[in-house]
Parts: structure tokens; C-alpha cells; sequence
């Protein structure tokens, strides 16, 4: 599904559901929809093993019997990994507004330098403040430091694992991490020479510091 749009996977989980007989709720008004939601869009390029949607149901089974029921309707590629309840006092949040972090790994193709470069590069960069990118807009250009937004990274072999800041307050974009290592150390980039999978979502762990996967602030419908 690495090429398949956020807008097509919403179009269909919607079919999916209406094939699975869900008792999903819908908006009201002229045109009523199905009260669903995805955590964070996934950028088209990339696969992942963690995402997260929101759904309003009339009613349910327990999490297991739901999981059999969507994964009898999806395709190849997609699978149903958990259904989970959020209590009331996490529902007054939905999981774009709760989402902080993202868990990304990169398949490291193509690079100008050896692994072991880079991987030195990686590490060096983690015990600095700073890491600039230049961006722009049509009104200025601007200086922007990225570090603060990178939670944690790492490599081994030809494969960079990191954390990085996700959602509505701060996004940061894994391709864009590697493209600002490249120009700080002066290799060449090619973005279409990385393979990107999404691990992993969080929501800030306000109680102990940190964060949370979102699978765990919801819980098994028995």
C-alpha cells in the first residue's frame, strides 16, 4: 500500500467497514459519514506497521471477534492488529490531537558514504543542539534547527531507526532529518534511495515523563 493515498485508504476502511456489518456511527446532517479518523496521515512512499485510526460504534464485540470480523474484509497488505476501547476521559482527545511521536525506520540505500560514516555522523549530531535547515516560504527564508525535534536516532547496518516529533503542534519528516545530516556533513541526497516505514505512534506520557504508544492508553473489550 506504500503508493496508495491517505484520501483512497479512507474511501476504503469506509467500504470495509460497511462490508463487515460494524455498527459504526455517522455524522448527522444532509450528507452523514462514518465517524472515523486517522491519527496522523501516512506520506505516500511509505509503509508502515503502526498506525492508528479513531472510530464512533453504536455497539461491539469483544476486541477479538472485531479484529476477525475487519481483517475477513481487507485486502493484502492490510491487516487489523488491534481494537482497542478508549475510557471517556482520554475520548475528550482524539488520537491527531494526542499524538506527539513517531517511530520511524529507514532502509539507507544509495548513500555517498560508508555506513559506518554515516553512522558516526548520527552520533555526533545527537550530542549537538543544533541541526539547521533552511526553509521556505513565498514571503521569506529562514533558518529553522530541527535538532530539539528528534527524539532519537541511531543506525545499524544500512538501517537508521529514529524518533521523531509528530502531530499537530510539531512534524517532522524522516526524509528531511537524513537530507539535513547529508548537507551538515556535504554528501549528496537522494531521497528516492530511502525505503521509510512508520513503527511506531506516541502520545506524551504526562504522568511519568516520556512517551506512550497510543495502543496503550486503550484497552482489550472482553
Amino acid at each position: 500500500m506504500r503508493f496508495i493515498g491517505h484520501l483512497d485508504m479512507m474511501r476504503y476502511f469506509q467500504k470495509a467497514f460497511r462490508r463487515s456489518g460494524i455498527d459504526i456511527e455517522y455524522s448527522q446532517g444532509f450528507s452523514p459519514h462514518q465517524l472515523i479518523s486517522f491519527a496522523s496521515p501516512l506520506g505516500v512512499g511509505l509503509t508502515s506497521t503502526g498506525e492508528y485510526m479513531d472510530i464512533f460504534v453504536h455497539s461491539s464485540e469483544n476486541s477479538k471477534v472485531m479484529i476477525e470480523k475487519l481483517n475477513q474484509e481487507m485486502a493484502e497488505g492490510v491487516r487489523i492488529l488491534s481494537f482497542k476501547k478508549i475510557e471517556d476521559e482520554t475520548r475528550r482527545s482524539n488520537a491527531m490531537s494526542l499524538i506527539a511521536a513517531a517511530d520511524y525506520e529507514v532502509v539507507l540505500g544509495g548513500l555517498p558514504v560508508a555506513e559506518a560514516d554515516f553512522s558516526k555522523a548520527v552520533d555526533a549530531m545527537m550530542k549537538k543542539e543544533q541541526l539547521l535547515i533552511t526553509k521556505e516560504t513565498k514571503k521569506s527564508v529562514s533558518e529553522v534547527n530541527i535538532r530539539p525535534m528528534i527524539h532519537k536516532m541511531y543506525v545499524t547496518g544500512n538501517k537508521c531507526f529514529m524518533k521523531v516529533a509528530c502531530g499537530s503542534s510539531a512534524n517532522l519528516r524522516p526524509e528531511l532529518v537524513i537530507k539535513a545530516l547529508c548537507d551538515a556533513n556535504q554528501w549528496s541526497f537522494d531521497a528516492l534511495s530511502l525505503s521509510i516505514c512508520r513503527r511506531e505512534m506516541y502520545a506524551e506520557d504526562k504522568q511519568n515523563g516520556g512517551f506512550i504508544s497510543l495502543d496503550d492508553l486503550g484497552e482489550e473489550i472482553l
